[in-house]
């Protein structure tokens, strides 16, 4: 058993996000820094890698869009600052877009095994696609993985980001492929009573258990 397995940990949803002191290429970043305000952490396997370039060009022009939500974006690798700043300068001179966003120093796999990105099936010096949301108070609320081989569709965490923040506010769930200004679920009755006469109150209505609403 490599010391990378037996120092891998697994984040859990609804609980406390792993702390975190960094480096990064916009200064010391902890996740502190974030309060108030809904984070965005993902990883990527390495610097100079073309799927990996992609997404970051995805995440960038979306930008604008996360900060509308309330949430800013911090990437990760197992790379030096040198080389992450030396990447993003690649991507402004080649492809005429900026990252606005911190990219996290790695390289002892602090941040790294403290959110699970590293999987040895995968690679043991590597941190995978891996992504954490992470809310206003601090508390991770979701996590994806991908392959190291394919990229990440940034448009749902966008719209994942979104649905959280609709669930938190009316206390509402959202439906599969839900997009703001849709119908929301109602959730379900708790007792017999509240079932019995849930075909009543208003909403919009399949069957006792599955009904929706506008907001």
């Amino acid at each position: 058993m490599t010391d990378t397995t037996l120092n891998q940990t697994l984040p859990r949803l609804n609980e406390p996000a792993p702390n975190f002191d960094s480096k990064t290429t916009f200064g010391p970043k902890k996740l502190s820094d974030y309060k108030g305000k809904w984070l965005v952490l993902f990883s990527h396997p390495a610097d100079f890698t073309p799927v990996c370039t992609t997404e970051f060009m995805a995440f960038a022009k979306a930008y604008p869009e996360f900060q509308k939500l309330n949430c800013e974006l911090l990437g990760l690798s197992i790379d030096s600052n040198y080389a992450h700043i030396a990447w993003a300068r690649a991507i402004k001179e080649k492809f005429g877009i900026e990252i606005p966003f911190p990219i996290i120093e790695d390289l002892s796999m602090r941040v790294a095994n403290a959110y699970g990105m590293i999987q040895p099936g995968a690679s043991d010096t590597s941190a995978v696609r891996a992504t954490f949301i992470i809310d206003d108070k601090g508390v991770l609320r979701a996590m994806v993985y991908y392959p190291m081989s394919n990229g990440r569709s940034i448009p749902e965490f966008l719209r994942l980001v979104a649905a959280l923040q609709t669930s938190d506010k009316h206390g509402v769930a959202t439906p599969e492929g839900w997009q703001p200004g849709d119908k929301v679920i109602v959730p379900p009755p708790q007792t017999q009573q509240a079932a019995d006469t849930r075909g009543s109150e208003g909403y919009e209505c399949s069957d006792w258990y599955f009904c929706k609403k506008s907001l």
